[in-house]
């Protein structure tokens, strides 16, 4: 047997041991307040602690991970650029042809507008500034 796999079974043993001591030793008096819901601090209200999450957010994820990915797929080749030559960037501008065609496709679909409360205020008290002004004049 290696010292390798000898290590293995040793590292095995002494953390399913831990595990049963832990089980065995531990003291285990759970009550209500252990089991309630608990976050950031504060106890949840009734029907509070299951809200609604914008869609949108994981949207603006998924763009992040996408243009993400994307520099680390092209990272390769430009460390290897003198070996690859004129067909490596082809590939490659293809390749943030086709990315950059989709990011265009989601701007024109406005998919990474946000409509928040802050904006919709501003907004619409600078309007509503705006044609009080014009109104007096």
């Amino acid at each position: 047997m290696s010292s390798v796999t000898f290590i293995f079974i040793i590292v095995a043993i002494i953390a399913l041991l831990f595990l049963v001591l832990n089980f065995v030793l531990a003291p285990h008096n759970p009550y209500q307040e252990k089991y309630s819901i608990f976050e950031c601090g504060f106890h949840s209200f009734l029907g509070q602690n299951r809200s609604q999450f914008g869609v949108k957010f994981f949207i603006f994820a998924l763009v992040y991970l996408l243009l993400d990915l994307e520099i680390l797929v092209i990272y390769p080749y430009g460390l290897s650029s003198y070996e690859n030559g004129v067909y490596g960037l082809i590939i490659v501008l293809i390749f943030i042809g086709i990315i950059t065609v989709g990011f265009v496709f989601e701007l024109g679909k406005s998919a990474l507008k946000i409509d928040s409360r802050q904006s919709y205020n501003y907004f619409y008290k600078s309007q509503k500034f705006i044609n009080t002004f014009i109104e007096n004049k």
